[in-house]
């Protein structure tokens, strides 16, 4: 419940307009994202494979072609990283998949070492789930404010992330803060 009223209140706390959000689905990810801030506002994803060996070597993001969208340039030089928000080795079972993970509108500008250590090791929980449980569900809000930083490349970074679980009967809620979480864990950012 008490990940429920965090949403709620982020949500209302959020400067997204409707009129420049685009829902995308295609077959691994929902994604709704804003051209005005060059990020995902919310992706869903059903993790498909728990330990699928597909090389994501070589691949890059690619641009969504007609969406305005993040580009390398907003990720140069700085301390955000492309972050997958629907994970590539939730997809790695299947090389279209995998691919699919690989677009502009599944990434967010994420702190490099968040998305290098408390949110990966999440992804690789669900994924452990998902070698027991049939469906693991997983949805992604991302939270911005009046304050968000925009980058001189225009695009804007997200002020944090909640992250939620389902599967079986059960639903984990995690508020990730989009900054520097060296030392922390996954487990750090429950919400109960």
């Amino acid at each position: 419940m008490k990940c429920i009223l965090h949403i709620i209140f982020v949500l209302l706390c959020s400067t997204s307009s409707s009129q420049d959000t685009i829902n995308i689905v295609n077959d691994i990810f929902m994604v709704k994202y804003s051209e005005t801030l060059e990020q995902p506002l919310y992706v869903y994803y059903v993790v498909k494979c728990n330990n699928g060996t597909i090389s994501r070597s070589g691949m890059d993001f690619r641009l969504h072609e007609g969406v305005k969208t993040s580009d390398n340039e907003d990720y140069k030089n700085n301390i955000w990283d492309k972050g997958h928000l629907a994970p590539a080795a939730s997809f790695n079972c299947d090389e279209d998949y995998i691919r699919m993970t690989f677009d502009y509108i599944n990434c967010s500008l994420q702190h490099q070492s968040l998305n290098r250590g408390a949110w990966k090791d999440l992804e690789r929980f669900e994924r452990d789930i998902a070698k027991f449980y049939d469906s693991v569900e997983v949805e992604i809000k991302c939270h911005f404010s009046r304050n968000s930083l925009v980058l001189p490349s225009g695009a804007t970074v997200p002020d944090g992330y909640t992250k939620t679980i389902r599967w079986d009967d059960k639903e984990e809620c995690f508020y990730f803060p989009n900054d520097n979480t060296n030392g922390k864990k996954w487990f750090d950012f429950y919400i109960d």
